[in-house]
């Protein structure tokens, strides 16, 4: 088992969007390890978790996991298919717990055609986001939420989406909110299409997490060029 000191050892050892997203933790207290072509990032912080991101072949995942993935409160993180090939490798029981979505894309994407912007101001962003989305997992003032982009009808905010917790080469939009009177009206597209193409000329990859229910989100991201899959964590079973 091979200690990944740095973030660029992690990007050397891993192609994989959701590892790498995770390397910018080898900057704040993280870890790293690599083993059979998997790889294992600790992330003491992360989303407002304390995460253990794991990628590669389900052998090498499951040996990483053994050694790496107890502890209070630690969410071993790691795509759903994974995550069902390792828990029947493991010696002891490991159970799945609540899934949800990854999506991500490269490239490049135009900007929309309006008045999209990042905020100079965020006064108006919490009660967009307690009217809209009150389970966001991003708010203005939280530690890795960088800025907020936003669509304005006269003096209010009625559209919203962040940059939070981007990587050297993974960005990352969270906080998606359209005021509820003005939902249809492609707006929650608009800024999306915004944030993401930012995030894509600075960093080359942008992704986002996304409930596995929300069918109505999957699908506008979709459009946008972003690519689906289920992700899950792997707790040990009690």
């Amino acid at each position: 088992m091979r200690r990944l000191r740095t973030t660029a050892d992690v990007l050397d050892a891993c192609s994989d969007p959701l590892v790498r997203w995770a390397s910018q933790a080898l900057s704040a207290d993280g870890a790293a390890w690599e083993h059979r072509g998997a790889v294992a990032v600790h992330a003491p912080s992360l989303t407002r978790r304390r995460r253990l991101v794991l990628s590669g072949p389900a052998e090498g995942v499951a040996s990483l996991l053994a050694a790496h993935g107890r502890g209070v409160s630690l969410r071993p993180l790691m795509s759903r298919s994974l995550a069902h090939e390792v828990a029947e490798l493991m010696p002891t029981p490991w159970v799945e717990d609540k899934p949800f979505g990854w999506m991500d894309r490269s490239g490049s994407l135009p900007l929309p055609d309006d008045d999209v912007s990042w905020l100079s101001r965020v006064d108006d962003v919490s009660p967009l986001l307690e009217a809209a989305n009150p389970g966001s997992w991003a708010w203005p003032g939280e530690t890795g939420v960088r800025r907020w982009a936003g669509v304005h009808v006269g003096d209010k905010l009625v559209a919203t989406a962040a940059e939070a917790w981007s990587s050297a080469d993974v960005g990352f939009m969270m906080g998606v909110a359209v005021h509820p009177s003005c939902v249809g009206q492609g707006l929650g597209r608009r800024v999306c299409q915004f944030v993401t193409s930012s995030l894509l000329s600075l960093y080359g990859t942008c992704a986002l997490f996304v409930e596995n229910y929300n069918a109505p989100a999957i699908a506008l991201y979709r459009k946008l060029g972003f690519a689906y899959r289920d992700v899950t964590t792997l707790l040990p079973a009690v």
